[in-house]
């Protein structure tokens, strides 16, 4: 069992969401290792205790657990397979959790690299954006061994609440792509609900208070549409990186042999967004696809 006695964590990728999360492991008691491609970035949490260092390669030597929570699965496959990175690196019995979305393929590669030296390997994708981070409320999606998921588990109850192993390697990832695939439809539907109650003259935080509790309701309409009724476009989860999700999906959708017509409507509207210099706002911000 991995205990704060036991155990040295390594952290990648202190973002919007990671940086809540190495908030929470710190908190729980385990010592911890970072790694930020900017150290100033890491700065509150150094504050607070973490130690940083300057490479993948070093976390590797130092943690006998890492997580990384970075960008594009090109960060994925450079932080875990370059040569400075974790699984080259590595000591055997490690274990490396990749809570990223990322590519079902790449993770299944990962873990088969990883297999070779004795590493164990997960892939983990979350959901749940900014909130989900801060309030330790994440939903965690897992695949690899399940006896390596076992081990894990009490460590990442540290991050979320719903934390459920779904099959080999590789499958965290895909359930991944399930979770997007529901967003992207929802989103559009309640930034049209908004659009709609505005145009019919009506209060939009009043008929959320219908609306939400309803058939409609999701946690999109509970958190992300009253900042869009507030004009806060702030991430709680960026939408460059909501594009690259949806790609991962199509993708993976044409392997499978089947069509996503409703996906592949976000992710136009999405990209139009991008286009016009909203990549780095939230996923909210599809309001101004109508405004």
């Amino acid at each position: 069992m991995l205990t704060p006695k036991n155990t040295v964590v390594g952290f990648i990728g202190t973002g919007v969401m990671g940086k809540s999360m190495a908030a929470h492991l710190l908190a729980a008691g385990y010592p911890l290792v970072i790694y930020t491609r900017t150290k100033e970035k890491a700065n509150e949490l150094i504050k607070r205790g973490a130690k940083w260092v300057s490479s993948p390669k070093e976390i590797a030597q130092k943690a006998n657990v890492v997580i990384t929570m970075v960008g594009f699965p090109y960060d994925v496959e450079e932080v875990y397979l370059g040569e400075n990175g974790l699984i080259p690196n590595g000591q055997a019995g490690s274990y490396f959790i990749d809570m990223t979305t990322s590519t079902p393929s790449l993770a299944t590669n990962i873990f088969n690299e990883g297999k070779k030296k004795g590493i164990h390997t997960l892939d983990a994708p979350v959901s749940g954006g900014d909130i989900g981070a801060k309030e330790a409320k994440l939903v965690i999606m897992v695949g690899g061994e399940e006896a390596d998921f076992k081990t894990v588990t009490p460590l990442l109850a540290t991050l979320g609440t719903n934390i459920v192993y779904q099959g080999k390697a590789g499958a965290g990832q895909h359930t991944k792509m399930c979770n997007q695939i529901a967003i992207a439809s929802n989103m559009i539907g309640i930034c049209e609900a908004i659009v709609y109650a505005e145009k019919a003259g009506l209060d939009p935080e009043t008929v959320l208070k219908s609306i939400s509790t309803g058939a409609a309701g999701s946690w999109s309409l509970s958190n992300l549409a009253p900042r869009i009724i507030n004009g806060d476009f702030a991430p709680g989860f960026y939408i460059k990186h909501f594009i690259k999700d949806m790609k991962i999906a199509i993708d993976e959708a044409e392997k499978l042999g089947i069509e996503l017509p409703g996906l592949s409507v976000a992710k136009s509207l999405y990209e139009q967004l991008a286009d016009n210099g909203e990549e780095n706002s939230g996923t909210q911000a599809l309001y101004k696809y109508w405004a």
